[in-house]
């Protein structure tokens, strides 16, 4: 039997773990404070469903274990500054940026960069939060400690956001699922529309894109990438060195879910092509009590993470797929009235992706 420790228990690390049951691959979701003598580590390929973690015993005793499956590659992703030289040096379109040194930079900045800057975290910070939209004259309201520790960006004029998410076997084979259209709100993501026909050309180029990336760093596992759509083509806007939140449609619409790519490539397990059949919505629960009457509804399936419930916090998502786009949109109106009001634009705007 095959075995798989996840470095971080959340609810990656929860749905990593229900993948493997069907294929005999007993998968440990592990916190970063865990006993080392109680962890079956030794025995076991490493995984993580963080980018970044603090050194503790356990993740001391990890990091010279060498079964940790792209260990070397998370600093350099978890950073955004090497992250974005990664992307400069491999000649992938991106926002121009620049890392933010000094105070005294901001004129230049924004000669160079425009009216717009988007400061970010080179470390930490996700779903909205490290993240500041400046222009000139409120640069002010940036913390001190941030000077040497962020990026900034050219704030890009998009008309969509798109995810691809892929894997990478040992071998070098590649294989990636259609495009993820994406809603953010608050720089969280609310809701994911996925077909099984991409736009080819935005396809060929994520494609193309996010496979000489993994090439570079001999990644091996599932890999997304989140990008702008502008008129000039796709520009990468993040990495995420692990399954991804506008990966998790494929759990019910994909032969083969993002979880279970991600353990047979690690595993050295077949990666055939995934088969996607129907479009999927996929809606985050960020925030939300669980309520069961969204189960009357035949196409939904609800995804619950068993977590305390907080304002801003994932607790569970909700997939719905099915070939017939009108029966699909019908059922996003009729949970509609089941779910709190913040969630009426998303469900407005998968409608108008369904059409």
């Amino acid at each position: 039997m095959k075995q798989v420790c996840v470095l971080g228990n959340g609810q990656l690390g929860r749905m990593l773990r229900q993948a493997g049951e069907p294929l005999g691959i007993a998968v440990w979701p592990v916190g970063l404070d865990a006993e080392p003598e109680a962890v079956p580590f030794q025995q076991s390929v490493i995984t993580a469903e963080i980018e970044r973690w603090p050194e503790t015993a356990l993740t001391r005793e990890l990091a010279r274990h060498k079964a940790f499956v792209n260990r070397d590659v998370f600093p350099v992703i978890a950073d955004r500054l090497t992250q974005k030289q990664l992307f400069d040096q491999l000649g992938l379109a991106t926002a121009p940026w620049q890392l933010l040194a000094d105070r005294e930079e901001w004129p230049a900045v924004f000669d160079r960069l425009g009216e717009l800057a988007i400061v970010k975290r080179r470390v930490g910070g996700y779903d909205g939060r490290g993240q500041w939209r400046l222009r000139t004259g409120e640069t002010d309201t940036l913390p001190q400690e941030c000077y040497g520790e962020c990026i900034v960006e050219q704030g890009i004029n998009f008309s969509g956001e798109v995810s691809l998410v892929g894997a990478r076997a040992a071998d070098g084979s590649t294989v990636f699922y259609p495009l993820t259209h994406n809603l953010h709100q608050e720089g969280i993501l609310r809701t994911s529309v996925a077909f099984p026909q991409a736009n080819a050309q935005q396809q060929a180029q994520a494609e193309s894109m996010l496979g000489a990336i993994m090439q570079a760093l001999n990644y091996v596992g599932v890999m997304a990438m989140e990008c702008f759509v502008t008129p000039a083509g796709l520009l990468i806007n993040e990495l995420a060195p692990r399954v991804h939140n506008s990966g998790h449609w494929t759990q019910n619409g994909a032969s083969i879910s993002q979880f279970e790519l991600h353990l047979r490539a690690i595993t050295g397990l077949p990666l055939p092509q995934p088969v996607v059949n129907s479009p999927s919505v996929m809606i985050n629960l960020i925030g939300t009590d669980l309520n069961y009457d969204w189960l009357k509804l035949p196409l939904v399936h609800l995804h619950w993470y068993d977590k305390e419930v907080r304002p801003g916090r994932k607790v569970g998502h909700l997939n719905l797929n099915d070939c017939d786009t009108g029966r699909l949109s019908a059922t996003l109106e009729a949970i509609r009235p089941l779910l709190p009001a913040e969630y009426a634009s998303g469900i407005t705007w998968a409608q108008s992706l369904l059409g």
